[in-house]
């Protein structure tokens, strides 16, 4: 492509969802439910577990800063995508879009981070719980908390500076709800070879590196709840443990199917469900698996009832 055909791109068109009018309204309104939804559960675990002494350990600290994430991720999002869908379609800065993919990259590279400190949390708990004390304190819990936000949103402004050097020509629509890498690429013209060395080589210290560690952890899991003699003390031993691998699960697939597998116009539809699904749906599904599925959460729920009300 020559020099002289690209063109300085000042905003582009979010498609958005391409369906009918009425299927718009109820996304409109499933998407505002949800959302409404996932920031009182989010902002109510926050609160609980810096109030109750009961939920005063490291596990709780952790799901507490997961719950930030999960604010922050689909705040970045939703109210932009609700305009998208009432309007079938609406424009966005070029200014705006790469502030809402550098939110997107850092929130996205802690989360993966973060779940994997809480895999390593959950196998030191469970293989080595002597040791669990003196290794998961609560000044190794801040720092590394403190130090996973200071390189996710580095990285994110490394990807985000990266990203806007891309050059457009032609259209500036971008067939999605949200300003991501994939679609940002499918538009520009300009060599992306860098751009995706760049990421390949991110992938391996913020997916490949993680995803091993969070494997092996649960491996060493598994094999230390097997060799519990007594099936109640099993059952406790994978309760600790099965909500945190629910959730990995749930996040890394979804992920997955939108930034591994290969995409074509048929599936783009498909990924934008997708991306649905780790943006706004995950952050919901979190507090409700913690929630429900852990006692101590429902017995601070409990507590905090009966002393206000």
């Amino acid at each position: 492509m020559q020099e002289n055909n690209v063109t300085s791109v000042n905003e582009f068109f979010l498609l958005g969802f391409q369906v009918s009018q009425n299927c718009r309204f109820f996304l409109f309104f499933l998407l505002l439910g949800i959302y409404c939804v996932l920031i009182c559960g989010n902002l109510l675990i926050i609160a609980l577990v810096s109030t109750s002494k009961n939920l005063n350990t490291p596990m709780y600290f952790f799901i507490s800063q997961l719950s930030i994430s999960d604010i922050l991720l689909p705040t970045n999002i939703v109210p932009n995508t609700l305009c998208i869908l009432l309007n079938n379609g609406g424009t966005i800065t070029f200014i705006g879009c790469m502030t809402q993919f550098y939110f997107f990259c850092g929130t996205e590279i802690f989360e993966c981070l973060l779940l994997t400190v809480m895999s390593y949390d959950r196998y030191v708990a469970i293989c080595n719980p002597l040791h669990y004390v003196s290794i998961i304190t609560s000044s190794f819990c801040v720092n590394l908390d403190i130090l996973f936000w200071f390189l996710s949103f580095f990285i994110g402004f490394i990807d985000t500076l990266a990203a806007s050097r891309l050059k457009f020509c032609g259209p500036n629509i971008i067939d999605h709800f949200f300003c991501d890498i994939v679609p940002l690429q499918d538009i520009a013209c300009s060599d992306l070879f860098p751009l995706k060395l760049q990421l390949y080589l991110l992938s391996i210290p913020l997916l490949i590196v993680p995803n091993i560690i969070i494997v092996l952890s649960y491996g060493n899991i598994v094999r230390a709840i097997l060799r519990i003699p007594s099936n109640i003390s099993r059952q406790k031993a994978f309760s600790t443990c099965s909500s945190h691998l629910t959730v990995v699960s749930i996040f890394y697939l979804t992920l997955f199917s939108v930034y591994v597998l290969p995409t074509n116009e048929e599936t783009s539809q498909v990924n934008k469900i997708m991306s649905l699904l780790y943006t706004v749906f995950t952050p919901l599904i979190n507090p409700i698996i913690y929630s429900f599925r852990n006692k101590d959460i429902k017995k601070a729920i409990k507590e905090t009832f009966e002393k206000y009300l």
